[in-house]
């Protein structure tokens, strides 16, 4: 009798599939302040840059869900 954890062809078996790749997060945008408050147009690049994280994130959380790893909320 072969242990299933000793069968190659059996712990394949139990393998997951893949999910679709996830893009790379887009490199920052953002830049140090030039002053103590930031201008309108720093301030909108970060939100910008929070938007795309906030993106990524979610895609890979959905990859995980789909494949059984963590759970549906």
């Amino acid at each position: 009798m072969t242990m299933a954890y000793l069968d190659p062809s059996a712990g394949r078996a139990r393998e997951g599939r893949q999910a679709a790749a996830q893009s790379d997060m887009a490199a920052v945008t953002t830049t140090a302040a030039a002053g103590a408050n930031p201008t309108k147009a720093e301030f909108d690049k970060v939100v910008s840059d929070l938007a795309a994280a906030r993106t990524t994130i979610n895609g890979l959380l959905a990859k995980l869900r789909s494949a059984g790893i963590i759970a549906s909320s």
